[in-house]
């Protein structure tokens, strides 16, 4: 019996070594925000060749809306999604004048012609509806979109993915959800497109061994991080400008978790979530997560809430930046 409380001594024991090295190991390498930007980032490129600054998210809004689409090597899928997304915000200008919006392609440091291919759309539809944001390095992202974000006009931001695996009609259906929250007088608001409905017909689709993956990123998103959201992931998140200057100048991760640092910021900050089912499908040529990936993904979701706990990294009060 003895030797028996002594093994769960020592099990004890080690747990909460181990658990100790982990809060060292998530603090000692904690990064700080990056915010900064290299000179070229900051212009953007007109119809007629001439370089322009970006304004700032601290700026008062000129448009109704902004459309941040994040993009790496997307030159052969991203003119799909952008025709649908160029059809989709013409029609709604024709049918209400006031209605004004821009699109930032953020070209996420791309191998290919990416960004040749979103300044065809600057060239057809002018410099004041789209802009390319082409990053020097890949940033990931999480990066990709902050610094699209960071630059935008809109009053309300829309994130959206280059693949085009939302409808971009749906933008209705997250702006509803928007409407339903109380954003209070702060107007601090979210909301999130949702592929949770669809979940039972993916699972069937998947690999035993990727289904096991999905969930276990599940768990340790609910358990560490964000709960009340059933899909952290998809692509396809509508902000209020004050939310997304709230939650995205604090925003760490840069890569495949960064959704779920940002709502783990928003919940901190109490900001109203809605999620809202939307429509989705599987592009061909879709990027999966490869297995390092899904590691990292977990690492980070443990090291995000580890980070803030330790005060390694702080919600930040919004401000400018070079």
């Amino acid at each position: 019996m003895d030797i028996l409380c002594d093994i769960v001594q020592a099990l004890f024991a080690l747990a909460a070594l181990g658990f100790i090295v982990v809060l060292l190991v998530a603090h000692l390498t904690a990064e700080m925000v990056n915010l900064t930007r290299h000179e070229d980032e900051k212009y953007f490129i007109t119809a007629t060749g001439e370089r322009k600054p970006f304004p700032s998210l601290h700026d008062p809004f000129s448009r109704e809306l902004t459309v941040v689409v994040p993009a790496y090597n997307e030159e052969l899928r991203m003119p799909v999604m952008l025709d649908e997304a160029m059809q989709y915000l013409e029609n709604r200008q024709k049918q209400n004048s006031s209605f004004t919006y821009e699109v930032i392609v953020v070209d996420d440091g791309s191998k290919d012609k990416t960004t040749e291919v979103a300044l065809q759309y600057t060239n057809k539809y002018s410099a004041d509806k789209v802009r390319v944001l082409t990053l020097v390095e890949n940033r990931g992202k999480g990066g990709a979109v902050r610094m699209g974000t960071l630059s935008s006009r809109g009053k309300l931001i829309l994130m959206a993915d280059a693949d085009g695996a939302t409808k971009f009609a749906d933008i209705e259906k997250v702006e509803a959800g928007l409407k339903e929250v109380n954003a209070g007088p702060e107007n601090l608001a979210i909301s999130c497109g949702s592929r949770a409905h669809l979940e039972k017909d993916s699972v069937a689709q998947r690999s035993v061994f990727r289904t096991f993956l999905m969930y276990g990123f599940h768990f340790l998103v609910w358990f560490f991080c964000v709960r009340g959201i059933k899909d952290t992931q998809c692509g396809f998140k509508l902000f209020t400008r004050e939310a997304a200057l709230k939650t995205f100048s604090s925003l760490h991760v840069e890569r495949w978790a960064f959704d779920v640092e940002l709502l783990y910021i928003a919940q901190c900050f109490k900001i109203p979530i809605a999620e809202v089912a939307v429509n989705w499908t599987e592009i061909e040529g879709s990027k999966l997560v490869p297995f390092w990936s899904w590691l990292q993904m977990g690492r980070d979701l443990i090291f995000i809430r580890l980070r803030y706990i330790t005060g390694a990294w702080k919600l930040q009060s919004p401000h400018k930046t070079d």
